[in-house]
């Protein structure tokens, strides 16, 4: 796991804007559990870090908007109570005054698909299905929002071309029966699992062209997706199948200055060969009764500055401006 130990702290001057950030909520009305590597897991309490995280960035007054990084709803959620999960969730971000923006997880894909998933979400459903989108909150920072499921046995119809992609993909790459095992997987090869997915060519040449529009406009890029993008940032299972080659179109251009994710639930922080950090951010999923796990992140122009809530560790990023 990366580390966020060692990152100088202080703030100057006043942020040019902010904006909320947690991830991974995955609540069901079901008893607490464990995930497969028996971490413990508290479905309903999540909801109560959710209203706590709203309630924070309402009292701010100065977070003009909310990320949250995907998994809305676990996929223990009973099937027949998916859809009013999900609403549910949403409801509750709703509650926050102003815009909230979502990505997809694997999670939210076991619960429902994409079809009905994508307008509860307020995702742009462009092009049947397409999940990925950019905004800019100022004139300086644009948002890039990746679908790390484009390519995925979850969440397209079982004939879909880009299920069938993933499906061969896993087969190739994976011998064992049940593609959520890494078992006999070795180093990085252990992120191809079917819980995981890619970014397409379609997305792929998508990003290349908005990272060059930034560019010639002199912004600054936030990149945002549910898997990470990373190794030092996160271990090894979580990864995007292809996150080496998003990260290549990446590193054609200077205008990123940081990877956010969610999905490795323990968090983690790096910094890639090129300059660019990598935040991947600790769950709400996994606060026991009495904790949280969210924050809110300062932009300034030459700074990032998170600043977590209890399991969230408070980080800052330094880059340079230009």
């Amino acid at each position: 796991m990366g580390s966020a130990k060692g990152l100088t702290n202080g703030r100057g001057g006043h942020p040019l804007f902010s904006f909320g950030v947690m991830t991974d909520v995955q609540y069901a009305d079901i008893p607490n559990g464990h995930s497969f590597l028996g971490v413990p897991r508290f479905y309903r309490h999540s909801m109560l870090v959710l209203q706590r995280a709203v309630k924070s960035w309402n009292n701010n007054k100065n977070i003009n908007f909310a990320i949250h990084f995907g998994d809305i709803v676990d996929g223990k959620c009973p099937k027949d109570q998916s859809l009013n999960a999900v609403k549910k969730v949403v409801g509750e971000f709703e509650n926050f005054k102003g815009p909230v923006y979502h990505m997809i997880g694997n999670h939210c894909l076991y619960n429902l698909p994409r079809d009905k998933l994508l307008p509860l979400l307020k995702i742009p459903n462009l092009d049947g299905g397409r999940a990925y989108y950019e905004f800019s909150p100022a004139p300086g920072y644009r948002f890039v929002v990746l679908d790390g499921y484009d390519i995925s046995a979850i969440g397209w119809p079982h004939d879909h071309p880009k299920t069938l992609e993933a499906l061969k993909f896993l087969r190739e790459r994976n011998p064992n029966s049940d593609k959520n095992s890494p078992n006999g997987l070795e180093g990085l090869d252990r992120r191809f699992l079917m819980f995981n997915g890619a970014v397409g060519e379609e997305q792929m040449e998508w990003l290349d062209s908005v990272l060059r529009e930034a560019t010639n406009m002199k912004q600054k890029v936030v990149v945002c997706c549910h898997l990470p993008l990373d190794p030092g940032a996160s271990s090894q299972e979580p990864l995007l199948w292809n996150y080496d080659e998003v990260m290549d179109v990446i590193h054609r251009y200077d205008c990123v200055k940081i990877c956010l994710a969610g999905h490795d639930h323990e968090g983690g922080h790096s910094l890639d060969s090129h300059g660019i950090h990598h935040r991947v951010l600790e769950a709400a999923l996994e606060c026991p009764p009495g904790t949280d796990a969210f924050g809110h992140i300062e932009v300034y122009d030459n700074m990032l500055s998170l600043v977590g809530t209890d399991r969230m560790k408070s980080t800052n990023i330094h880059f340079n401006p230009y």
